[in-house]
């Protein structure tokens, strides 16, 4: 009797999966001419040994994927714990949850829907993993909603290839959301473009001169950042304010308001008031499972060569998604930039437009907004000196004298320079070239 019961969950296990076995039984029609099918390919899934960075709205969509299409063996990193405001669309957390690590809760949960699946969590930052722990995986999966964290594991892995060992070259598989937008890329650390390549595409949001938002404000935000900048500050400066506090956000929607009527400016809402305050990247579920099913997609065709995939040299390597007017896919190959600081062979100075007159503390601030850079603690040093460094505080203390003197005084025109920034393991090289006039 238990000899037919166990053959019978054999039986019932296979059915469960005959989807994939319809993919990797049978060869398609891009399929390579020595790809081979059949049980080699199932235990290369069952083998390998995945991570994924992020359980949040994307990561959520995706460690489900991975599960559902037979990996066995998947890491997941989140620093997070679990909030209300996740419930909608983070389908792997109940309101029991709440307060919860979100690794933890939503490990538990794929593992306890699809059997077979091992899912071990890290709650805590990416920062804390070293090269020998993200050596051992096969493949990495970014749903993240940082660019710095992006930044980070995009060197890290860059940094790891040793062209002695194949197996220190891990692909990497990014996906990234934003309302009813989207994208999915795949990267090879030093073969195709890299994230850093990429910076530009991603270029953080123009901030609104106070003249703008003090005369002639033009939009509903602009009444809104007028009521959190400057109404805030006259009136109730003696309060901190508190962006998760109902009636903080209701007296700034409320002189938002106002303002926006004296303008004839419609759309100031509660809810913009909070996006705008809170600086809130509408999350939509369905552009997440959309994603997510492309990330994952290209994980399987990577690791099981079914059929080519996005970012195999010389081939498109970059996903984009919009389904705010219909909806529309659109690939293309993003080449690899020469002076790239992550990876470039030849660790070439980027030439970096500057103005002569302005101040280090100016052309600093300004690295934080510039697409290229987006650089927020930097510290800096010329081809002769330190020029200013944010740490240790006596280095910090000696070198802030700078902060106030021209770049001209500091610096000849065409010179180079190396700036560091805590958030990312190596530095930026920079040649500063004065505008004319």
């Amino acid at each position: 009797m238990a000899e037919a019961t166990s053959g019978a969950g054999v039986s019932e296990s296979r059915a469960r999966w005959k989807y994939l076995d319809n993919i990797l039984h049978r060869p398609g029609p891009f399929t390579d001419e020595e790809w081979t099918p059949g049980e080699p390919q199932i235990e290369t899934l069952s083998r390998a040994k995945i991570l994924v960075i992020g359980a949040g709205g994307l990561g959520c969509e995706i460690l489900k994927n991975l599960a559902l299409s037979g990996f066995k063996d998947i890491h997941v990193i989140d620093m997070d714990t679990i909030d209300v405001s996740n419930l909608n669309r983070q389908f792997l957390f109940r309101h029991a949850d709440v307060g919860k690590y979100k690794a933890e809760v939503a490990a538990r949960f794929v593992e306890k829907r699809v059997k077979g699946v091992k899912i071990t969590p890290y709650c805590g930052k990416i920062q804390d993993k070293d090269e020998e722990y993200y050596m051992q995986f096969a493949l990495i999966v970014c749903g993240l909603d940082s660019i710095e964290a992006r930044r980070w594991i995009n060197a890290t892995v860059v940094g790891m290839v040793d062209m002695q060992n194949p197996d220190s070259m891990k692909p990497l598989v990014d996906g990234g959301t934003e309302g009813l937008k989207g994208q999915a890329r795949v990267i090879f650390p030093t073969m195709t473009s890299c994230i850093e390549c990429q910076l530009d595409m991603h270029a953080p949001r123009a901030a609104v001169p106070l003249c703008t938002l003090a005369t002639i404000p033009r939009q509903p935000q602009h009444c809104i950042e007028w009521a959190h900048i400057i109404a805030w500050e006259e009136e109730r400066k003696d309060i901190t304010l508190d962006s998760d506090d109902p009636e903080h956000i209701t007296w700034l929607y409320q002189k938002a308001l106002k303002r926006a009527q004296e303008f004839n400016i419609p759309g100031v809402t509660y809810s913009m008031t909070q996006g705008v305050v809170k600086n809130i990247i509408p999350a939509i579920a369905s552009t997440n499972a959309i994603i997510a099913a492309s990330c994952c997609n290209e994980v399987f065709k990577i690791l099981t060569n079914t059929n080519p995939f996005l970012g195999y040299p010389g081939t498109d390597n970059y996903m984009m998604y919009t389904g705010d007017e219909s909806i529309y896919t659109y690939t293309f190959e993003h080449m690899r930039k020469p002076d790239c600081p992550v990876c470039s062979e030849e660790n070439l100075a980027r030439p970096l437009q500057v103005d002569a007159n302005s101040t280090l503390q100016e052309f600093l601030d300004g690295l934080a907004e510039r697409p290229e850079s987006q650089l927020k603690k930097p510290s800096i040093r010329s081809e002769e000196k330190s020029l200013y460094y944010q740490f240790p505080p006596d280095l910090e203390q000696q070198t802030r004298p700078n902060l106030m003197k021209k770049l001209s005084e500091l610096l000849s025109d065409g010179e180079e320079v190396a700036i560091t920034d805590p958030a990312f393991p190596l530095q930026f090289k920079y040649k500063l070239v004065f505008k004319k006039g």
